[in-house]
């Protein structure tokens, strides 16, 4: 076991875990962040998404050697980004999720696409929304929600970055 220090969701944390742990189960098990779901485990399905540095990754592929000193964003931190609250309330308005499984690793793809380019087209969303699986939509409700996010950001949302307030 090793000492891993990193900040969550804008609060500094140290948790002591073997270096081979799952980030998903260091947010899930240690620090009782259950939004971003595990699913396959292997980095195929997006269920695990969160924002590292900034940048979307699978939390089931990230080790805890690799995020010390990182900067991890959950699914329970997105609200402190005013693009993650409008990513969410276009989806919520295009009813994009049924059983919403997905839903919390489809957000932070889409928030952290927006965050890095905030006019950012279909092209790029469907890039970004790549390794995030629905069973459940069909993705055309998904697909109107990211849109209606995009053109209200292109409308006016503040600037911001990766990192928590």
């Amino acid at each position: 076991m090793s000492a891993v220090a990193f900040r969550l969701d804008g609060e500094a944390l140290s948790v002591a875990v073997p270096a081979e742990t799952r980030l998903s189960e260091i947010l899930r098990e240690q620090c009782l962040r259950t939004a971003s779901k595990v699913a396959c485990g292997i980095g195929r399905c997006g269920a695990c998404t969160v924002m590292m540095n900034g940048e979307a990754v699978n939390a089931c592929l990230v080790m805890a050697w690799q995020i010390e000193g990182a900067e991890i964003v959950s699914p329970e931190g997105l609200d402190a980004f005013e693009t993650g609250r409008i990513v969410k309330a276009a989806l919520i308005a295009e009813n994009a999720f049924q059983c919403g499984y997905c839903a919390p690793g489809i957000v932070m793809a889409l928030t952290a696409l927006f965050l890095a380019d905030r006019r950012a087209g279909e092209a790029e969303i469907l890039s970004a929304l790549e390794g995030n699986l629905c069973r459940c939509t069909g993705y055309h409700s998904i697909l109107r929600g990211a849109l209606s996010a995009a053109n209200r950001l292109r409308a006016g949302a503040a600037g911001e970055t990766g990192a928590p307030p």
